[in-house]
């Protein structure tokens, strides 16, 4: 996750949804984001078993770590 653009996707994450959820709980948001970029890593990183990561590894794994993350929480 040190590798360059990680932090940009991060910040990107973090954007997208402020943008879509609003700003009434900046911390539940906050987390949310932050806790969906290091599942998106976690997902990068088994499909290829390699490090470091590319962030461009870490954008593809975002679809998945929502699926992941709904499917958990019974609403995916």
């Amino acid at each position: 996750m040190a590798t360059a653009g990680t932090g940009d996707v991060l910040t990107g994450m973090l954007s997208g949804l402020t943008a879509q959820y609003g700003t009434t709980d900046w911390q539940r948001l906050l987390a949310f984001g932050v806790y969906l970029h290091g599942l998106s890593a976690d997902l990068a990183y088994a499909d290829s078993l390699e490090a470091p990561l590319m962030a461009s590894d870490l954008i593809r794994a975002i679809p998945r770590a929502y699926q992941s993350f709904y499917s958990a929480c019974g609403r995916g």
